[in-house]
């Protein structure tokens, strides 16, 4: 594919998350509530490979490994925060984000939630996953090993990610553990095991794309998302919210590690 065929399919991506983004905003204007953004969001991201997949001619075995991978991750992880949504409610970051707005501008709802919940989500879906879209253009070299690497790096991703949502959500059934921190299994070794999962998931994609040179590119993707999860809307906001409820929250902080899994501090 030429530059020009690139951009047109890229622009046409763009398009079509922002489209689904906007009808699922019309949504949260019924519900009154914008949290199931989190669960679509991965979801979003699986559509993009598959709206890429007809349209480019790239390796046949690097498209299915990329849209495989991603559909996984994207259904495990879509599923699992669309049904601790329906269990939970309302996600108390986003009631927080729009009542702010509304006092310090007297923003609306819609309004809010459509500039900072729902075109932001599109965009950015459209960015991280650059390595599914990028990564089924060339249809040179085949998979080699750095991409086989990577697809090993994200199924340990997947893994690790999906292991520590379990021993969370195991945790939160037992009524005694009410207002305790959870620091056995992976959260003993990283106070975020989802995020790192996440992280490893989307690094390996990339690894599996830039064999290519279009696919090269794509280091945007995992480069964001990974500063996202560590220095803009992951660790910090979900530990403030977790220290303001959990008394011992900041020991288990001071003795393990935010994101890389690594062992404890001795007490």
């Amino acid at each position: 594919m030429s530059l020009t065929e690139i951009a047109v399919l890229l622009g046409l991506n763009l398009a079509l998350i922002v489209a689904v983004m906007l009808g699922l905003w019309l949504v949260a204007l019924r519900l009154k509530d914008v949290s199931f953004v989190d669960g679509v969001w991965p979801l979003g991201m699986l559509m993009l490979a598959l709206a890429t997949f007809p349209r480019t001619d790239g390796d046949p075995t690097r498209k299915w490994l990329l849209v495989w991978l991603v559909g996984v991750w994207a259904i495990r992880l879509g599923w699992h925060l669309l049904s601790r949504w329906r269990r939970n409610g309302a996600d108390g970051r986003y009631v927080e984000l729009i009542g702010n707005q509304e006092k310090a501008k007297g923003w609306a709802f819609g309004k809010t939630a459509l500039l900072f919940v729902f075109l932001p989500q599109g965009a950015l879906a459209w960015l991280t996953a650059l390595p599914v879209q990028l990564g089924q253009v060339a249809f040179t070299p085949t998979v080699g090993w750095i991409g086989w690497t990577g697809a090993v790096l994200a199924v340990i991703g997947i893994g690790f990610e999906s292991i520590g949502d379990a021993q969370l959500a195991a945790f939160k059934r037992d009524p005694a553990n009410k207002g305790e921190v959870l620091d056995t299994g992976l959260w003993r070794w990283t106070r975020h095991p989802n995020y790192f999962g996440d992280a490893c998931v989307w690094w390996g994609l990339y690894l599996i794309a830039a064999e290519t040179g279009p696919g090269m590119w794509a280091v945007l993707g995992p480069a964001f998302l990974t500063f996202t999860l560590t220095r803009w809307s992951g660790i910090g906001i979900t530990e403030k919210a977790t220290a303001r409820t959990k008394p011992g929250y900041e020991d288990y902080v001071r003795r393990t590690s935010a994101f890389i899994p690594w062992p404890p501090k001795r007490d």
